[in-house]
């Protein structure tokens, strides 16, 4: 692959390109937000819906924000540390360019968030799609600094990772089996192409969004059952800024920094954010008696942001990753030896991991009277390698380990996309908004992965000791896809929404074998081999929404999505042939759904009804000892559920929420072996996916000072996982649990402190497990103390 050019440079391309033609003015839309007693509120954003234009108040609570040249109706959404965020429709006109808002504190009243689920800035709450938000404060209250703790927040979702920070996430009982994930997931618009180039780690962000059930039109392959989208803050015209600390047991440190200000006042605007963490690691080695699963990360997120023109803007994002694990795959050999050893393992061999990443994006918007425009270029690379090969036997003998470090050529995934799209423009009087757009990709995998079985080898059956099989798999695919989605207003009261999409593919797998004896020179056991596949999908939707009331909105909608086919590897099982082509795998949702806002919008209440189908089902075969994954489609998987979500600010001072997820899903095809005879799976259940999960939270906050700068708050967190199996055949199973979490602390006007405590009985359950029987126990009871500032 060639090297890209870096983003960076395009961007000072694009700058100095800029300056080089007449600058224009642009409308500036100013006013002041205030609180119930007329104060000004500092560090407010302002955000007009489909332009990028955002501006943050000062002191005064003054603000000062680019706005469109055109016009009309626009919708802005205001929102401030501590108060309840709004939506408002305004008019801006080249006579009235000033306006006033009053915030409610955030215990009075729930909060109109901003979603851009439909690839446009919208109300959730008028959306006719399942789709759960959680704004910067809930990430904060419920501590949320990895994904994968999106479990049992939003309904039937479950996530989890064997300790290498690469999370398997199921949505309504459709789970990811390959590296191929079924939840897609965006950062800052970029998708995180596959399960090599995922950043975990959650830093400085703005909000979550999490779509439920097939998003293939607007977002095409491996968004089969739902997305989870990402947003970090961006720079604007005022200095801002905050620090924090947080420490707690088994050695845990994670400290957090960021910074974002104006270069040039309506200009030129800088973002930086960066995240140190440290856990000594849950697990003991009794092999050696040292602690294992031992780690620190470094994450950093970079924005330059250039209003460019009238109507232009251009932001160049960029984001590294550095991951390193002493111990990273911290399994037990068993369930019953991981929940009788708890956080014990003994293993020979310490996978010590290096991962890196990197992710950068240059977006260039434009917000016009007749449209809107965006361009996104993006660049992913993941190395991932062990200093240490990993334990293949999870034990103490020297039979089978693992080894991929075979330098920056090998086990380096780079991935390119390119998205141009055109949308309706910001003004909210036509009946019909409507989004189009391509997109296309490239993506290189070279795999070189060597599995070395030891003077033990006897003991997984080897006749012979002390010599390497070295596959290697060098991958290559690109892709190329076209959508188009519309919603019309049929009726002041009633939307039809209509899309498709089209995707091609095409991937070439190269292949080559050696055996390798210690200390001698490889001899080639299979030559380099090769072959090629493509795959198309169409991708529709089509939904009807109606509003029975201005807070109350009925929908109906089908949608498909899938997860794209791909190539077996080489492995060394000769019963699975590599370069053997599997299809993709499609899935049809039907849903209904019922959105509610009562009491001046102090209760909410969402209600969705769902049945899935998956077609061509992708059943993935674990071969051992190389631990490659063989992939096959020979199931067909059924879905059904019913999702609830409930947030209510009874009185002041009381926040409640319950989210409840349940699912019934079961294959009603399925093909699996035993021994290598083939037998039926029917009526099994799908694994990493829960038949129900549940999170209720609780907290309660209230004013100790005159001049309202000093609270307090208190926080109860009630999680329900239920039933769930960790391998096709249905045999490896983790029975309902509960978790409870709690939180209390104060603050004065910035300055935050808490305490906290997470699973607070103890409680052990499984959070991974491999159809094998290598397993992964979840955290412990931790507790700690956090501390930040903003500024």
């Amino acid at each position: 692959m060639n090297k890209p050019i870096p983003a960076f440079f395009a961007f000072i391309y694009l700058l100095l390109l800029s300056f080089q033609v007449q600058s224009q003015q642009f409308q500036t839309l100013t006013g002041t937000v205030t609180n119930l007693q007329a104060k000004p509120i500092n560090q407010a954003k302002v955000f007009i819906l489909n332009t990028g234009f955002t501006a943050v108040t000062d002191q005064k609570g003054e603000f000062r924000i680019a706005a469109p040249t055109t016009s009309g109706n626009y919708q802005v959404q205001v929102s401030a540390p501590g108060y309840s965020s709004t939506i408002k429709t305004i008019n801006i006109n080249a006579e009235r360019n000033s306006i006033n808002f009053t915030l409610l504190e955030e215990s009075r009243q729930l909060s109109e968030v901003v979603v851009t689920a439909q690839k446009r800035d919208e109300d959730p709450q008028k959306t006719a799609v399942s789709i759960t938000t959680l704004s910067a404060r809930a990430v904060e209250a419920y501590r949320l600094q990895n994904a994968s703790q999106l479990t049992g927040i939003v309904p039937n979702l479950y996530s989890a990772n064997p300790g290498d920070q690469r999370n398997v996430t199921s949505v309504r009982g459709i789970s990811t089996t390959s590296y191929d994930p079924a939840v897609g997931t965006y950062i800052d618009g970029v998708a995180q192409f596959g399960l090599d180039t995922y950043i975990s780690q959650l830093l400085d962000v703005e909000r979550i969004e999490v779509l439920r059930g097939p998003q293939g039109t607007l977002y095409g392959r491996n968004a089969m059952a739902g997305i989870i989208n990402i947003i970090t803050r961006e720079p604007t015209n005022e200095t801002t800024g905050s620090a924090g600390i947080e420490m707690g047991n088994y050695g845990k440190q994670r400290y957090t920094l960021a910074l974002r200000t104006p270069i040039v006042k309506d200009k030129l605007y800088f973002g930086i954010a960066g995240l140190y963490n440290h856990l000594d690691g849950f697990y003991t080695n009794l092999f050696n008696n040292t602690k294992f699963d031992r780690q620190h990360t470094f994450m950093g997120n970079y924005f330059l942001k250039y209003l460019a023109g009238q109507n232009w803007m251009i932001t160049l994002n960029a984001k590294n990753t550095e991951n390193r694990n002493n111990g990273a795959f911290p399994l037990a050999v068993s369930p019953d030896e991981a929940l009788n050893n708890p956080y014990q393992i003994n293993q020979n061999s310490v996978a010590r991991m290096v991962d890196n990443l990197f992710n950068s994006s240059l977006s260039v918007q434009y917000s016009g009277p007749g449209f809107n425009f965006s361009s996104q270029s993006a660049y992913q690379s993941n190395h991932r390698y062990y200093q240490q090969p990993i334990d293949g036997d999870f034990s103490a003998a020297d039979a089978v380990s693992i080894i991929n470090n075979y330098g920056n050529r090998f086990n380096k995934v780079q991935v390119l996309t390119q998205e141009f799209r055109f949308s309706s423009p910001a003004k909210t009087n036509s009946a019909l908004t409507w989004a189009t757009g391509v997109y296309s990709f490239y993506q290189d995998n070279p795999v070189k992965q060597g599995t070395h079985f030891g003077n033990d080898a006897a003991l997984v059956g080897s006749p012979i000791a002390d010599f390497t099989s070295i596959n290697t798999n060098l991958g290559k695919s690109f892709g190329v896809a076209v959508y188009g989605q519309g919603t019309y207003a049929l009726t002041q009261k009633l939307d039809l929404t209509l899309g498709i999409r089209y995707d091609y593919e095409h991937q070439k797998e190269h292949i080559k074998g050696e055996f390798q004896m210690d200390g001698q020179e490889a001899m080639v056991t299979r030559p380099d081999t090769a072959s090629a596949t493509a795959y198309h999908a169409f991708s529709p939707k089509a939904g009807l929404a109606f509003r029975v009331a201005e807070n109350h909105l009925l929908y109906g909608t089908y949608s498909r999505g899938f997860r794209t086919g791909g190539i077996s590897q080489l492995s060394s099982d000769p019963s699975q042939p590599p370069l053997y082509a599997y299809q993709p795998e499609y899935s049809n949702n039907f849903e209904v759904g019922s959105k509610n806002t009562f009491f001046d919008n102090r209760l909410r209440l969402i209600f969705t009804a769902f049945y899935t189908t998956v077609n061509h089902a992708q059943v993935p075969t674990l071969v051992l000892p190389d631990a490659i994954t063989i992939t096959r489609n020979v199931g067909k998987l059924h879905s059904k559920g019913l999702e609830l979500e409930l947030a209510a600010t009874p009185f002041a001072g009381l926040e409640i929420s319950n989210n409840i997820g349940l699912t019934n899903a079961k294959y009603t095809d399925l093909v699996l072996a035993n021994n290598g005879k083939p037998f039926s799976g029917a009526n099994n259940h799908p694994v990493f996916s829960p038949n129900a999960t549940s999170m209720t939270a609780l907290q309660y906050s209230r004013a100790i000072s005159n001049d309202q700068k000093i609270k307090f708050f208190v926080r109860g967190e009630w999680l329900y996982v239920g039933d769930q199996f960790f391998d096709l055949a249905n045999t490896i199973e983790q029975k309902p649990y509960h978790l409870f979490n709690s939180s209390f602390g104060i603050s004065v006007k910035n300055f935050n402190i808490s305490f906290w405590e997470r699973n607070l009985s103890g409680k052990k359950y499984i959070a991974y497990a491999y159809d094998f029987g290598a397993t992964h126990l979840d955290e412990p009871r931790t507790y700690g103390i956090s501390v930040s500032q903003r500024f």
